[in-house]
């Protein structure tokens, strides 16, 4: 004799509800997180609590200067540099390529951290490729002052990235490829994310 299957009962509904809806939860909230972005040994890190970016006060690379602050509507990318660091030299030319290709829709700010010496920063700079990428140096020690509270350096080079709402989102420590498919859907994601 066939046994006739179960009908799920009132009570066995009830039961499972409560755990089908956390699961759609839980796939709903994956949604809300970026997608993995990694150089090396680090990956882009969420900072929580979210703060917005303050205006920084530096000198270009002709001692003249500049407040610089993210703008509303556009990404923010805040680097972090040093005349001494050796992926820095790999970082700073995907960064202008960045800015290149987004002129657009991405802010790049790169920040010397290591020296106010602008003969030095300009002669680094000179031997790399990267002419379309805003470089600054810290002359005031604003930079140094901000990163304290900010945007701590918890390596170098480091990028934080500031969303749409001029609010610091996360960081990545390293010389990551913001060209790669993986960099093209995080900066995405934020862009998505007004």
């Amino acid at each position: 004799m066939r046994e006739r299957p179960h009908a799920l009962s009132r009570r066995s509904i009830l039961i499972a509800a409560p755990a089908y809806l956390a699961c759609l939860r839980a796939g709903h909230a994956q949604e809300s997180w970026p997608p993995v972005f990694e150089a090396g040994r680090s990956q882009f890190t969420v900072v929580r609590p979210r703060a917005a970016m303050p205006p920084i006060r530096l000198a270009d690379l002709h001692g003249k200067d500049v407040a610089v602050t993210a703008k509303p509507g556009r990404i923010t990318l805040v680097n972090f540099w040093a005349t001494w660091c050796a992926a820095c030299r790999l970082d700073l030319p995907t960064l202008a390529s960045l800015a290149s290709s987004r002129p657009d829709r991405i802010d790049i700010v790169a920040i010397c951290t290591d020296t106010k010496d602008l003969a030095k920063i300009r002669k680094f700079l000179g031997g790399l490729a990267v002419q379309n990428l805003a470089c600054y140096a810290d002359a005031h020690g604003a930079a140094a002052e901000t990163s304290k509270a900010m945007f701590p350096l918890v390596g170098m080079p480091i990028t934080y990235l500031v969303g749409t709402s001029g609010v610091v989102e996360g960081y990545i420590a390293g010389a990551p490829d913001w060209l790669s498919p993986a960099g093209a859907r995080l900066l995405q994601f934020y862009r998505e994310q007004s």
